[in-house]
């Protein structure tokens, strides 16, 4: 009981947990309320993120800086990656498109925004290191002009272009998965100065008590088998409960399901953020984008030639290709100078709000 209050106090939205037994007793009991089991099942996937990333971090503490930092970037978007899989499996390109979308738009502009505006709230003018920045922002236009180039040439293209849209998004998804691995050797390696800063002394301070290895890796397994659990019933509920509500697949991937498995990096960032550590709060925010841009993507189109019905392609709809272009373009406009302020914050989720509800108003 010690150990399990213990790994509880590291996860701030624990107290949320309530939710896991709760969710699937409704999925078994009340087959027909699927717009309440949605809910309970995205109140679920919040702090099981936050426990996945906690136990992330202690394990990153445990086995050095540089395999550390690999597990920080690969393990940080897991619950998005298991989501997305999830939906894959069941065909439902849309929504994973749409989650896609929604989780490089919301760490641009609403993570990366509530972090400014927290941190600005208690410091008038906070600093990161802008080469860093720039660097990361290079990368995730690199992706957006990736999914643009097949996007276009499937409108423009119609039927011709579909026949050649998979082994052209196969190509590009392994072309950016190299790209994706060497950012982490130059990220992680050659260059790691420019994104750690004066940050890196008090590192240690944010990964708080030491876990036993057996124990941060049971706390992995099992939250991974929760989220995976949790991830099957929020698919399978998804287009219901979309019905109910009035919504389009476009804007519950978009906005809702991202939002949820974004849940934890949002509250970290705010946290380092509202203690000046701004490298770090934009290496989350940032850093979170190029993930999904770069190896989640990719991944998901190689990995849906075997496990989905359909393949998945990098040609998104039009309004997903212009929230990921207008969400690099701001988000590299504000953040240039390596300066921000509470007002640069309310700039950025100001431009994710009228993202969303520009997409709230597109018909279902």
């Amino acid at each position: 009981m010690k150990i399990l209050r213990g790994v509880l106090a590291e996860a701030p939205l624990a107290w949320l947990l309530f939710a896991i037994p709760l969710a699937g007793w409704m999925h078994h009991a009340r087959p027909d309320a699927p717009l309440l089991v949605f809910v309970l099942a995205c109140i679920a996937i919040v702090p099981l993120a936050g426990l996945l990333g906690v136990a992330t971090e202690k394990l990153a503490a445990r086995v050095g800086e540089g395999i550390g930092g690999f597990l920080n970037a690969t393990l940080g978007n897991a619950a998005e990656l298991i989501i997305a899989l999830v939906a894959l499996r069941a065909g439902m390109l849309d929504v994973v498109k749409a989650s896609l979308t929604g989780s490089i738009i919301g760490n641009l502009l609403l993570v990366l925004g509530a972090a400014f505006l927290a941190g600005g709230l208690r410091h008038k003018v906070q600093t990161f290191a802008s080469i860093g920045v720039r660097t990361q922002i290079g990368m995730m236009a690199l992706a957006a002009i990736a999914i643009l180039v097949p996007s276009v040439f499937a409108v423009v293209g119609e039927g011709r272009f579909a026949a050649q849209s998979v082994a052209f998004s196969v190509v590009v998804s392994a072309l950016l998965l190299v790209v994706y691995l060497l950012s982490l050797i130059f990220t992680l390696g050659t260059h790691a100065h420019l994104f750690h800063g004066e940050e890196k002394a008090a590192a240690d301070v944010h990964h708080g008590m030491p876990w036993p290895m057996p124990m941060t890796v049971g706390v992995m397994a099992v939250v991974t088998i929760l989220i995976v659990w949790m991830s099957e019933i929020l698919v399978g509920t998804v287009e219901h409960a979309s019905q109910a509500l009035g919504l389009s697949k476009l804007f519950v991937g978009v906005v809702v399901v991202a939002v949820v498995g974004n849940a934890a990096e949002h509250s970290t960032a705010v946290l380092v953020a509202m203690r000046n550590r701004m490298e770090m709060a934009v290496g989350i925010a940032i850093g979170s984008s190029t993930q999904i841009a770069l190896f989640v993507a990719p991944l998901l189109v190689l990995v849906s030639l075997f496990m989905a019905p359909a393949p998945l392609s990098l040609a998104f709809s039009g309004v997903e290709v212009f929230l990921m272009l207008a969400a690099t373009f701001v988000a590299s406009i504000l953040i240039v100078d390596g300066r921000s302020t509470w007002f640069t914050g309310a700039q950025l989720i100001a431009v994710y709000l009228v993202m969303a509800i520009t997409v709230f108003a597109i018909p279902a």
